[in-house]
């Protein structure tokens, strides 16, 4: 694997995850991989010496709307956890769908030392819920292009989640189905 940036194009073929599946992964502050499991690097097809060292973010869709990643580092940067539904791009082009638990990873003294993100599956009733709203997202983003996008479609999102009187945590909760 080359140390550029890999240009991935899906390929429309969809892995999905084993229910009794986890995908573990660790990262630096700066979101590079520190650790992954087998399971991350059979289903985002990449070897382990090409995943430790780079961004996370060389399996990120291009489908993702880019609001729920500042979501997500709006989140860890105040120190607190997220979940979210991501789909995720694999060096093939194969695409597949993920329930992340992102979390920072702190030392002995509570500093925070890097990111540590679990996935799971998504039930099918999750995922055309998420997939809907993502598209509302992506809407907003093709509005909004270059800087800024991200702002926008995050607080699009905000916005109607308010009027249905709902966070993005309880929304995302009631769409898997309540079950923590």
């Amino acid at each position: 694997m080359s140390s550029t940036t890999l240009a991935v194009r899906p390929t429309g073929v969809e892995r999905v995850l084993a229910d009794d599946q986890l995908i573990v992964s660790k990262t630096d502050l700066k979101g590079r991989l520190t650790y992954t499991n087998d399971v991350f690097l059979t289903i985002s097809a990449i070897e382990e010496q090409d995943a430790i060292g780079r961004p996370h973010n060389l399996i990120r869709h291009p489908s993702m709307p880019r609001g729920i990643f500042r979501l997500l580092w709006d989140s860890l940067r105040s120190g607190d956890e997220l979940f979210a539904y991501v789909q995720n791009l694999a060096l093939d082009g194969a695409h597949y769908w993920v329930f992340a638990h992102v979390t920072p990873s702190r030392d002995a003294q509570g500093r925070v030392v890097g990111y540590h993100s679990t996935r799971r599956a998504v039930s099918a009733r999750a995922r055309a819920e998420v997939e809907r709203l993502y598209g509302q997202m992506l809407q907003v983003e093709a509005q909004h292009p270059g800087r800024g996008a991200d702002e926008a479609s995050l607080t699009w999102l905000q916005d109607r989640l308010t009027e249905q009187g709902q966070t993005y945590s309880e929304w995302l909760w009631s769409v898997a189905g309540g079950a923590r």
